[in-house]
């Protein structure tokens, strides 16, 4: 998962701010992209791949994405990328990204929410007097 997914003429791919976390100044918050980058390879055949971003009760799916994918050998691959946009995050806590292909799950990877306010603007600075 990451913030942004840019491809150059030569036909490799930049992954821009991979995510581990998501620290939040409020909640909630609308998250306006995620990028989710898969590379397949090692079968042959057609395909069906599922994302779900699933919230901390382990039940609720936020976001679901399907695409299908084509492998016509075993040396090839494939890459696929999904965009969730404007995700709303109601509470902290640890979502879970899962990753599927043809209904059965191949990663699923924590992703922690964070809420971190930030500091205060004007915070009182110790005195600096001497006493003595």
């Amino acid at each position: 998962m990451c913030e942004e997914v840019r491809q150059e003429a030569n036909g490799n791919f930049f992954i821009i701010g991979v995510v581990n976390y998501l620290r939040v100044p409020q909640l909630p918050v609308v998250v306006g992209r995620l990028c989710i980058f898969n590379r397949w390879t090692a079968g042959i055949g057609q395909f069906n791949q599922t994302i779900r971003l699933i919230s901390p009760d382990q039940s609720t799916i936020l976001r679901r994405a399907e695409m299908k994918f084509e492998l016509t050998d075993a040396a090839a691959h494939t890459t696929n990328i999904m965009f969730f946009g404007n995700v709303d995050i109601k509470a902290a806590g640890t979502y879970f990204m899962e990753v599927l292909v043809d209904d059965v799950m191949k990663l699923r990877y924590p992703v922690p929410v964070i809420l971190a306010p930030p500091p205060e603007k004007n915070p009182q600075q110790p005195s600096l007097e001497k006493k003595g």
